[in-house]
């Protein structure tokens, strides 16, 4: 199953946004991405503390994200393109970040939330 066919199956769309599709799919990785980075960073045996909480704002802000990105009955344009915004600020965050630190998950963090930003800014363009 995926995102883009369950969008595609909504009676209220007839043509399918794919860039948007893609960010809220990546949105949806990003915050399992993210919750699962905070959790392996709580595990390191450095201090941590602003990598968790980098991680687990931009969860959270993804996961909201992938929700609002995937309804589509009415429309909501602002706070849409607003919270594609924010993902791409909470995922710039994340990603500079987790890009400080030496360990694969932080290494995998960033990367997702390198590509989440991406398609969030290529589904802004389409709104």
């Amino acid at each position: 199953m995926s995102i883009a066919k369950m969008i595609a199956a909504h009676p209220d769309v007839a043509d399918l946004n794919e860039p948007l599709a893609l960010a809220a799919r990546h949105a949806m990785f990003s915050a399992a991405i993210c919750t699962s980075c905070a959790d392996a960073c709580s595990a390191e045996e450095m201090d941590m503390r602003q990598c968790i909480r980098t991680c687990m704002d931009c969860a959270d802000i993804c996961d909201s994200t992938f929700r609002v990105a995937t309804r589509r009955t009415g429309s909501n344009d602002l706070v849409l393109q607003e919270m594609l915004q924010l993902c791409v600020t909470a995922c710039d965050v994340c990603a500079e970040e987790c890009a400080k630190h030496d360990n694969d998950h932080c290494r995998l963090c960033a990367e997702m939330c390198r590509e989440c930003a991406r398609d969030c800014r290529a589904a802004i363009e389409t709104i």
